[in-house]
C-alpha cells in the first residue's frame, strides 16, 4: 500500500481577481495512488488543480510536492519539478499532427514513456499519427492530451475531466489507461464529474464543496456511502 505523500496540500486558497475560489483546501496524495476530486459544478475542483500548478492569479497556503514547498514557484518551475497538468480543454495544437503534438512538451526527468510505448498504450494515435489535431475526434484529442504528458517524465499527473463528453467505449479505454499508468508507478490526481467512473479507478475520493474539502471517501466505502455522496453531488 502506498504510504509516502507525493503531494501535501494545506490551507490552499486561490483567487481570480477579487473573487476567492478556494477557501483553505487541504488533502494529500500518496505515492502510486489514484485520487479523485469530486463535487458539483463550481465547487472548486478545476481551480484546485490550477492552484497546484500556479496558474491562478493569486494563491496562498502550502503545496508540498515530493517534500519540496512549491507555493512560491512559477508554473513552469512546478512543471519542471515533475507535475504534469492535462486541462479539460485539452490544448491540442490544431495545425500540428499527432506525433508533432506528442513531441512538443519538454522532457523534465528521466523515465518518461517513449513514443513507441505511448502508441502501444494508445493504438488509435499510432493509426492517426500523421493526422492534424483539428481532424481528430473528441476521444482521440483526449487520448492525445493525456499521451502528450507521458513523455515528460513527470511522476504526478493532474487530469481534469478526462471523460467529459466522451462515448462510453472511450471512457472505458481512459479507465484502462489510468489503471495502466498506476501500475507503472505514476501518481494521479483526477477531477471527475462521473462518480461511477471515478469509483472504477481511484483509491480515495475527496469531496470538494465551496472551495474546501468537505469529506474523504475510501474506495472500499464507496458503495456504503453512496447516499451521502449523492447528497454532496446533488444527484
Amino acid at each position: 500500500m502506498p504510504d509516502a505523500d507525493v503531494l501535501d496540500v494545506r490551507d490552499l486558497c486561490a483567487w481570480y481577481g477579487d473573487s476567492q475560489s478556494l477557501h483553505g483546501a487541504s488533502f494529500n496524495v500518496r505515492q502510486g495512488e489514484v485520487v479523485t476530486l469530486l463535487g458539483r459544478n463550481g465547487a472548486g475542483k478545476t481551480t484546485t488543480l490550477r492552484a497546484i500548478m500556479g496558474i491562478v492569479e493569486r494563491r496562498s497556503g502550502s503545496v508540498c510536492y515530493d517534500g519540496r514547498e512549491c507555493i512560491a514557484l512559477s508554473s513552469d518551475r512546478i512543471a519542471r519539478a515533475g507535475i504534469a497538468y492535462c486541462p479539460e480543454e485539452r490544448g491540442i495544437y490544431a495545425s500540428l499532427d499527432v506525433e508533432e503534438n506528442l513531441l512538443l512538451p519538454p522532457v523534465v526527468a528521466p523515465g518518461g514513456m517513449t513514443i513507441s510505448e505511448i502508441y502501444e498504450l494508445f493504438p488509435n494515435l499510432q493509426e492517426r499519427r500523421r493526422s492534424q489535431g483539428s481532424k481528430l475526434s473528441g476521444g482521440e484529442q483526449q487520448m492525445l492530451a493525456i499521451a502528450r504528458i507521458l513523455r515528460t517524465g513527470a511522476k504526478l499527473l493532474l487530469l481534469d475531466e478526462p471523460t467529459e463528453g466522451l462515448a462510453p467505449i472511450i471512457v472505458e479505454l481512459i479507465g484502462r489507461v489510468i489503471q495502466n499508468l498506476k501500475a507503472r508507478g505514476l501518481t494521479i490526481l483526477l477531477v471527475e464529474q462521473n462518480a461511477r467512473f471515478a469509483a472504477t479507478v481511484a483509491d480515495r475520493h475527496y469531496i470538494i464543496e465551496n472551495g474546501r474539502v468537505a469529506d474523504m471517501i475510501a474506495a472500499q466505502e464507496f458503495d456504503e456511502r453512496s447516499e451521502k455522496l449523492s447528497a454532496y453531488l446533488g444527484v
